[in-house]
């Protein structure tokens, strides 16, 4: 799963990361880990990665990243509003300068017409700044949309830097 293009770009990012003395945290549904297994595959990605929160579950979103119940049963876990959440509870809940959250179906059930198959949906939280969020519908099976999700991350990273 882990693609020498991912594992180039996870290395870039702690570099940019590490020469800008920034901390990151993750906190992912749908990729399962991927992103911060992807940064922790370098070796030294610890001066960087803080901490990973996998809550593949609501009640691990709520529970370990604070998300507000109320905001899934309106909004759905696969939406911006729970995917800000997250990224502000991993911000909140770690040492990290930024947290990247990203919550999605990756497939190949579990779509619908609103929120079909490809649908990942990002926040991105730094600290003392407004916490932001994208939606993106990705084609392919299920391990090319989790690769695009993991490479969507570290891009808004590289721009939030």
């Amino acid at each position: 799963m882990l693609s020498t293009t991912i594992l180039e770009a996870a290395a870039g990012l702690l570099d940019a990361c590490r020469s800008r003395g920034v901390r990151l945290a993750t906190a992912e549904s749908c990729t399962g880990g991927l992103i911060a297994a992807a940064l922790t595959a370098i070796a030294g990605a610890s001066d960087v990665v803080d901490r990973g929160f996998i809550t593949y579950s609501n009640d691990a979103k709520a529970e370990l990243l604070g998300v507000p119940t109320d905001i899934i049963t309106r909004h759905g876990a696969v939406s911006e509003e729970v995917a800000r959440a997250m990224a502000a509870g991993a911000l909140a809940r770690s040492r990290a300068d930024i947290a990247v959250s990203v919550t999605g179906v990756a497939g190949p059930g579990g779509g619908s017409f609103e929120k079909p198959v490809g649908l990942i949906c990002f926040g991105l939280a730094r600290r003392d700044h407004a916490v932001i969020s994208e939606r993106h519908i990705v084609p392919g099976d299920r391990t090319a949309v989790r690769a695009a999700a993991v490479a969507h991350a570290f891009a808004m990273i590289r721009a939030l830097l």
